[in-house]
């Protein structure tokens, strides 16, 4: 393929797919670790909620991005990653592995990662022609979703043949050698040499009230990132878009409640294996369900139907899967609780871009993001600590119940039950101003 002649590509390409295969082993083998070591789902439970720590860095990390070499960030986070998961193995030896030490490292070892998707994503234009990006983004895209797919798939079996301590291990090994191939990129800075002198004295210009005070420039930064979450939430809430959203936090809530006492139900119907096939049947119903829906013209069902009866279908799946006499038949129902979720949520964007005005896009998506992230980490803490008192397939079986409700909300509500098809939407559909906008116009939108 002409794309993998690019060198600078295929490092890219390769290490991120060492990276992706070390991040879906780990998280599989940190959360059965816990389970092991801890005895108890409030243990799975806060260390889903400890994840909530990288999202929040994630949303800070889009500014800082621009301003740090790309190579030193591939480089140096795969190093820390790579270290932080040698101490696991190493204490195991030294028989001073506990729990509360792999709850510790857990959040750092993700908030490492999160740098490192975005920065490959910012670097693809450095690299590829402009006719080869469409190319280069499916191919890490397809890289992505595929290598969760097959580690969810062998993790189970690797657990059982290797210990969760050995995989910790292997994993250093390969973000070692991931380190390695990012060390070998050679990308032009974003300036190009013979514009940096212009483009420094231009931006040292801008930035001298700034550069002033270091200190207030920070709080400058904070203050307005804050204000702009703030007032995407806030605009989120005067739509008829709102009801929709919030429902889905609540569907992610479930799903991370789920997650914190599968280890558990898995152990309990058969073991470390059964909990990779579980993960693998979620994420090839996800994957199934999104590779479906543009052959399903979904943009042609009114939008609050379209989600009602997809999740009212996905949580009867997520109940009935607690419910069948085989192990297997449990993995396959669990897997297909997943599809209308992975079919239906492919549109949201689509919802959002086409509904919301343009200028409001970044208000709208970063409060989305916050909320979306921060939902599933507060859900597994609460199923985590719900499956000390009750049975994990008891607590699966109240999320599905939860999802069902929530798909049945929306068929009666009547502002969901109104919202348009998706092909009907417009720029001016989802129509408000920002409060302080409204103020300075003196104009009255209406939500």
């Amino acid at each position: 393929m002409e794309i993998f002649k690019n060198k600078n590509f295929s490092l890219m390409f390769f290490g991120r797919i060492l990276t992706n295969i070390g991040d879906s082993l780990y998280a599989v083998s940190a959360m059965w670790l816990v389970y092991n070591l801890g005895g108890s789902s409030f243990y799975t439970g806060l260390a889903g909620f400890l994840s909530i720590l990288p999202k929040i860095i994630q949303l800070l990390s889009g500014p800082m991005i621009d301003r740090i070499p790309i190579r030193g960030i591939l480089v140096y986070s795969q190093l820390i990653q790579a270290v932080l998961l040698l101490i696991v193995p190493i204490a195991a030896y030294y028989d001073f592995l506990t729990v509360g030490l792999v709850l510790v490292i857990t959040p750092i070892l993700n908030i490492c990662n999160t740098w490192v998707y975005p920065v490959q994503m910012s670097a693809l234009p450095r690299v590829l022609e402009k006719h080869q990006l469409t190319q280069g983004n499916s191919l890490f895209s397809i890289a992505y979703q595929g290598i969760d797919v097959a580690c969810n798939a062998i993790s189970g079996i690797l657990i059982v043949a290797l210990g969760a301590v050995s995989l910790y291990f292997w994993n250093a090994i390969g973000f070692f050698i991931g380190a390695l191939l990012f060390s070998q990129l050679r990308i032009a800075p974003y300036i190009m040499e013979s514009k940096m002198k212009k483009e420094q004295d231009t931006y040292d210009e801008i930035m001298e009230p700034v550069n002033r005070s270091k200190t207030a420039g920070i709080r400058l930064f904070f203050r307005n990132y804050k204000d702009d979450l703030v007032s995407g939430i806030k605009l989120l809430t005067r739509t008829a878009l709102a009801k929709l959203l919030f429902g889905i936090m609540v569907i992610n809530a479930a799903g991370g409640a789920t997650f914190s006492v599968l280890p558990i139900y898995s152990d309990e119907i058969g073991g470390a294996d059964i909990y990779g096939l579980m993960l693998m049947a979620q994420a090839l119903g996800s994957v199934i369900g999104a590779t479906c829906a543009p052959y399903l013209r979904l943009e042609n069902v009114r939008l609050g139907l379209l989600y009602s009866v997809a999740y009212i279908i996905s949580g009867i799946a997520w109940i009935g899967c607690i419910f069948t006499p085989w192990s297997w038949l449990s993995i396959l129902v669990y897997g297909l609780a997943w599809l209308p979720g992975g079919a239906v949520n492919v549109i949201i964007n689509t919802v959002v871009q086409k509904g919301v005005p343009q200028r409001y896009l970044g208000l709208v998506f970063s409060a989305t993001m916050a909320l979306s992230g921060i939902a599933m980490p507060i859900g597994s803490l609460i199923g985590g600590t719900l499956g000390v008192w009750l049975h994990s397939s008891t607590v699966i079986t109240l999320c599905g119940i939860t999802v069902v409700l929530v798909g049945v909300y929306w068929m009666f509500d009547r502002v969901s039950r109104n919202l348009p098809k998706t092909e009907q939407l417009d720029e001016g559909y989802f129509n408000f101003t920002p409060r302080d906008a409204t103020a300075r116009s003196n104009t009255e939108v209406g939500a």
